[in-house]
C-alpha cells in the first residue's frame, strides 16, 4: 500500500511595525511549511528577521509570499498590472526574503503568491507565467506552490519549475475549483470538525463538496491553514492529528 503524504503549510509573518498578526510562533510547531510575507501586503525587516528565525528553531521549511504592493488592504485587492511588473515584483520581494533566509544560514525552499496576486494568477495565464517565470530567474530550485489545479500551477510546470497543487482546509470551493471570495456567505470554514473532513478526503479521495454541494476533482500536495484566523491554531493542531490518525505522513514539500 502506498503511505500517502502532505505538506501542512500556513501564511506567516504578516505582522507589521507595532500591529501583530497570528500565532506564528505557536502555529510553526505543528506545519511543515511556512510562507513568509515579503514586506508589501504584510511584514516588515524586523518582522520576516524573527520569522525567519522561529522557523529555523522548528526546522520549518521557508517559502516566500509575495503579494502586491498592498499594506492597508492587506494584499487582498485586485491590482492591474502588466506582466513585467508581476515578474519585477516577483522577483524583489524573493530577493528581500532570501537575504533573511541567508543570513540565518538557511536555505528558502519554496513560492506561494499571497491574496489577490495568488487568485487572479489561478485563472490568468499571462500573470501566472510572469510569476513562474519570476521565480525561476531567481532560483530554478525553488518549488511553486500555487491553487490546485490552476493557471499558476500550470505555468510552474511550463517554465520547468517543480509545482505543488494546494489546497485550504478553511475555505469554501466553487464549482470550477476557484475559492470562494472573503465577502460571500460561508467562504471561511469556521467549524474545525468539518475543515477536517474536508482535508482528509481531499487528500485520500482527491475530491471536494464545492458551495453549490456538487463534488470536485482536486489534487491535495499541500494543505493551507490561515495563521491569521482566531481558530488558527486549533485548526492546525487537530488537522495534523487527524492526518496522523489516517497514516498521512505530513512532510515538507
Amino acid at each position: 500500500m502506498t503511505l500517502l503524504k502532505v505538506d501542512l503549510n500556513s501564511d506567516i509573518g504578516e505582522s507589521f511595525g507595532a500591529y501583530t498578526m497570528g500565532l506564528d510562533e505557536e502555529v510553526m510547531k505543528y506545519v511543515t511549511s511556512a510562507n513568509i510575507a515579503c514586506g508589501w501586503h504584510a511584514g516588515d525587516p524586523m518582522v520576516m528577521a524573527k520569522t525567519v528565525e522561529t522557523a529555523v528553531k522548528e526546522g520549518v521549511s521557508m517559502g516566500a509570499h509575495p503579494g502586491y504592493p498592498d499594506l492597508m488592504g492587506f494584499g487582498r485587492r485586485e491590482m492591474k498590472i502588466t506582466p513585467q511588473e508581476a515578474k519585477a515584483y516577483t522577483i524583489y520581494q524573493l530577493g528581500a526574503l532570501d537575504a533573511f533566509v541567508r543570513a540565518a544560514g538557511a536555505k528558502l525552499r519554496h513560492v506561494k503568491a499571497h491574496g489577490a496576486f495568488y487568485n487572479m494568477a489561478a485563472k490568468d495565464e499571462k500573470l501566472a507565467m510572469a510569476i513562474a517565470e519570476g521565480v525561476k530567474a531567481v532560483n530554478p530550485d525553488l518549488v511553486l506552490m500555487g491553487l490546485a489545479n490552476s493557471q499558476l500551477v500550470k505555468a510552474g510546470e511550463a517554465v520547468g519549475l517543480k509545482s505543488v497543487h494546494e489546497v485550504f482546509a478553511d475555505r469554501a470551493y466553487n464549482p470550477d475549483g476557484t475559492l470562494v471570495a472573503r465577502s460571500q456567505e460561508g467562504a471561511m470554514i469556521k467549524d474545525a470538525d468539518i475543515a477536517i473532513g474536508r482535508v482528509i478526503r481531499m487528500v485520500k479521495e482527491g475530491k471536494v463538496e464545492a458551495i453549490t454541494g456538487e463534488d470536485i476533482a482536486i489534487q491535495a500536495d499541500s494543505i493551507c491553514v490561515h495563521g491569521d484566523s482566531p481558530q488558527a491554531l486549533e485548526f492546525v493542531q487537530k488537522i495534523r492529528k487527524a492526518l496522523q490518525d489516517e497514516n498521512i505522513e505530513i512532510m515538507p514539500i
